[in-house]
């Protein structure tokens, strides 16, 4: 598909396992619009997403309206783009739920359709903190862990169309807590905001908002560095094989638990320099464009109409 015109709008919908987030950006990526709705489980969250597109799409001017050419849903778990095919979210809990033109025929014209950290990762690897280099994995942090794998300059996509699920890479057989996906010990167990935060409160006894809060006592308390650390080497333990395999020259931290910044860059940064052997140690880097990579990946990929 060919890229849509400068002064094109395009509409980007973000779909995760708490919110949806949705905007209407110019090729600058200045946002006309934006809103954001809590995400239903199972096929609702379908309706919710044409909803709230619908919405953002009628605040705007006719003339505005007018000029919004295209859009890209970008949607969690596992994802068929060339079927259009919703096909697990084992968070959200759909299963093969077919797309179709439910979103063209709502808003009236063509929609992309494809794996949110497929999206938000290559933003970060072309537009973001990894432009200019060849060989980057990019780790979107957050409520599950995943991301992509450029090597040679080219966005490795597997047989079912995402490679990165970094997060389901076992690091704890015998004596790791099971995961959704329906292994035991995946690193999305230990490592994700999700088990940073019930980690914190199953040691403590103390109730918090999330992950965010664990990082920020870092310096204070001891119980919280000790979940941090313990999630930091799982993290690393686990994207251990895909250095040695395919030796990236960057780390590119995003999703919302970059958010805690170089106390995490910083932590990953010193187990890769001290633990990897034969493999150069990547260098560890912040996402630029941090819990937004979904958001504005999607919009790029509206507006250039391919993953390249």
């Amino acid at each position: 598909m060919t890229a849509v015109a400068p002064d094109d709008l395009v509409l980007a919908v973000d779909v995760g396992g708490t919110t949806i987030k949705a905007e209407i950006t110019d090729v600058a990526g200045t946002v006309l619009t934006t809103g954001t709705v809590a995400t239903p489980r199972g096929e609702a969250a379908f309706d919710a997403m044409g909803d709230i597109g619908a919405k953002l799409l009628a605040e705007l001017p006719q003339h505005l309206r007018d000029r919004v050419t295209r859009a890209a849903v970008v949607v969690p778990g596992i994802v068929d783009p060339d079927q259009g095919l919703a096909v697990f979210s084992s968070n959200i809990g759909w299963r093969d739920v077919k797309v179709g033109n439910r979103f063209p025929d709502r808003w009236g014209f063509p929609v992309l359709f494809e794996h949110d950290v497929a999206v938000a990762g290559w933003a970060e690897w072309r537009y973001g903190a990894g432009r200019g280099h060849d060989d980057v994995c990019v780790v979107i942090l957050g409520t599950g862990i995943s991301g992509t794998l450029s090597v040679d300059g080219r966005l490795v996509r597997g047989a079912a169309g995402q490679a990165g699920e970094y997060g389901h890479i076992p690091v704890r057989h015998r004596d790791g807590l099971p995961c959704p996906c329906g292994s035991i010990g995946c690193v999305e167990t230990v490592a994700s905001g999700a088990a940073i935060a019930r980690a914190y409160t199953a040691r403590t006894g103390r109730e918090i908002s999330g992950a965010e809060e664990v990082f920020a006592d870092l310096d204070t308390d001891p119980d919280a560095r000790h979940v941090v650390d313990d999630a930091v080497d799982a993290l690393a333990e686990g994207l251990f094989g895909a250095i040695h395999a395919t030796c990236p020259d960057l780390i590119v931290l995003g999703g919302g638990l970059a958010g805690a910044g170089a106390a995490l860059t910083g932590a990953l940064q010193g187990r890769f320099d001290k633990l990897l052997k034969v493999a150069t140690p990547p260098r560890v880097v912040l996402g630029e464009f941090g819990a937004r990579a979904g958001l504005v990946g999607a919009a790029y990929y509206a507006r250039v109409g391919a993953l390249q």
